[in-house]
């Protein structure tokens, strides 16, 4: 398999180096393109077309997120990895609501930077994982009052397939591909999950995927949808 095309965003030097320094001593990485600023990282992401950006948040010109946001809605298939020093909660939907694929703090170890960009680079949503314990015990609290599961009960088989689709980061025109649909037929569907879940952004459903633990789900057969699409 050809090794995975990188482009690194990031304003401090010295931090750019050691990150393309731990990259190239894997044989199925290549960093194709750097940026010191969000206009660079556009710039660059949309020219070079790699398969992952790690894109810092605190960008000048243009900050990370925003970048983000432009990179992603001219290329969806470019997968966006935001590193960033601030570990709340808020900031990874933020960069959820962006269209980024992962999210990681600078602090965290080599090993799980080269976790992420495979992770995100196969499809994954990658998550840094002390935010999952804050995930984790918001999901408890709203099992707890009984409203999490009355609502994802509402989906039919399809629907909750497709959730955990759009729950991994992937856009309609790929769910359409690997369902064999229409995109307007996963449209639909998706305009569904978002009545039924009174949900109104992919941030929002991508969030709720995470907290329902359904990314990797296999639905249970629905009598609702059999024989549909």
């Amino acid at each position: 398999m050809p090794p995975i095309r990188i482009l690194i965003a990031e304003n401090h030097t010295l931090v750019r180096e050691g990150i393309r320094a731990l990259l190239q001593g894997h044989e199925d990485f290549t960093v194709i393109g750097e940026a010191s600023t969000g206009r660079e990282a556009v710039d660059g992401a949309l020219r070079e077309r790699p398969d992952v950006v790690l894109m810092d948040i605190g960008m000048p010109e243009l900050d990370g997120l925003a970048a983000t946001r432009r990179i992603v809605g001219a290329n969806p298939s470019i997968r966006v990895l935001v590193l960033t020093v601030h570990d709340s909660v808020d900031y990874f939907y933020r960069a959820l609501e962006a269209g980024a694929h992962g999210f990681l703090v600078k602090d965290t170890a080599s090993s799980a930077l080269v976790m992420a960009v495979r992770a995100v680079h196969e499809g994954g949503v990658f998550l840094y994982p002390p935010l999952a314990r804050l995930l984790v015990e918001d999901y408890l609290h709203r099992v707890s009052s009984g409203a999490e599961r009355s609502t994802y009960s509402k989906l039919t088989r399809r629907e909750r397939e497709i959730l955990s689709m759009i729950g991994t980061g992937q856009t309609n025109q790929e769910i359409a591909t690997r369902l064999s649909l229409s995109i307007n037929t996963v449209q639909t569907h998706r305009s569904h999950i978002i009545d039924k879940l009174d949900l109104h952004s992919r941030a929002e459903l991508m969030r709720y995927a995470l907290r329902m633990g359904v990314l990797q789900e296999t639905p249970e057969p629905d009598p609702q949808s059999s024989g549909s699409a």
